[in-house]
């Protein structure tokens, strides 16, 4: 009898275990795993480059932030392992926005949930942002207007006008998770330095593909971005950005891109974010040199800088949606509707730089 009962409490003991270990391996469906991209783990980047810190589920959560507490899936290992492959060989820019990754499949393996959630990675020892990984839903999306982020100082932050860009501002505070989708909006670990060129050309066109999609079908996506910085720069070199439809498997948005921080028309110097008009150096301001120096340095930057302008600079009409540019006089520039129409006074080169072909009647 005391054998049987032996017998009986052991087995009783072995199921419970092995019930414990089944739950511990088995995420539910409203668990994602995270992408890490330290050093000290599977990096989605490859060589030199750096995806940020580390996904931590339980740091700050009074910012705000929805975390899902998930430890790194061995499928999503696989799929970091893939993209550092992937993004070692990341061609230079050459006048495209942004290009596809792994043939526009993104790395979401072993993450399928159809509830909504949002995760930002802790600031890295630099301070650089890390991945920002959502799922997408309409209860994410703001019910207010934008705040102000003025206060928000990312790596690299660099104030630079120029008049050759869109508004004028070089740098602007480009949202990982863009506020419409997910209504964070002061967030300082979703907020990295990056130019016009990359928040308007390489990021927003999938930013409002995915806000399309959810508003009008009220399924989710999976929506990942991760800032790749190269070595110890405080620059990003641009952002690799995921999206994948949840509901439909993918087949309504599936995409996996590697968008450019660069502009058209400017040096751009990764290791702080300092700039110049092409045809000048971007000098670090890491140099080290006496205040005094730099100062002199600064104001003789200015000076070649408004020398160059005055000789090169004049006045054209740009059609921001045929990308075409004209003299003011010119009977074309006059049909070209309010919403497209822009005055443009600088350089003639950095137009066309920026991707910008001259009118054949008036040959500006």
């Amino acid at each position: 009898m005391k054998k049987a009962l032996s017998l009986l409490i052991a087995l009783i003991l072995c199921f419970s275990i092995c019930g414990c270990s089944a739950s511990n391996t088995t995420p539910t469906s409203n668990e994602n795993s995270q992408i890490s991209g330290t050093a000290d783990s599977t990096s989605l980047v490859a060589d030199d480059l750096s995806g940020g810190a580390a996904v931590d589920p339980d740091s700050n959560p009074e910012e705000g932030q929805n975390y899902n507490k998930t430890s790194v899936s061995s499928a999503n290992k696989k799929a970091a392992a893939s993209a550092a492959t992937t993004l070692s060989n990341i061609p230079a820019y050459s006048g495209k926005a942004y290009i596809t990754l792994n043939n526009s499949v993104p790395l979401f393996d072993g993450t399928n949930s159809s509830k909504s959630f949002e995760s930002y990675a802790p600031l890295d020892s630099l301070g650089r942002c890390g991945a920002a990984f959502a799922c997408i839903g309409k209860d994410l999306m703001p019910t207010q207007k934008r705040g102000d982020i003025g206060m928000i100082k990312p790596t690299g932050w660099q104030t630079a006008k120029y008049d050759f860009v869109d508004g004028k501002y070089l740098y602007n505070r480009c949202h990982l998770i863009g506020f419409q989708l997910s209504g964070e909006n002061a967030n300082k670990r979703n907020l990295i330095t990056g130019t016009r060129y990359l928040n308007i050309e390489g990021m927003l066109p999938f930013e409002n593909m995915v806000a399309d999609y959810v508003k009008e079908s009220g399924n989710h996506v999976l929506y990942r971005v991760t800032p790749i910085f190269k070595g110890n720069n405080l620059l990003a070199s641009g952002v690799t950005i995921e999206g994948k439809s949840v509901e439909d498997n993918g087949k309504e948005i599936c995409f996996y891109v590697y968008c450019y921080n660069v502009q058209p028309g400017v040096n751009i110097n990764y290791a702080d974010g300092s700039n110049a008009a092409s045809g000048q150096t971007a000098t670090s301001s890491k140099t080290a040199v006496s205040s005094k120096t730099a100062a002199q340095s600064v104001s003789s930057t200015k000076t070649a800088t408004a020398v160059q302008q005055s000789s090169t600079s004049k006045t054209y009409v740009l059609n921001t949606n045929t990308k075409k540019f004209h003299y003011p006089t010119c009977s074309s520039a006059k049909q070209i509707a309010d919403k497209n129409k822009q005055t443009y006074s600088g350089d003639r080169q950095a137009l066309i730089n920026q991707g910008y072909a001259a009118c054949k009647k008036c040959n500006p």
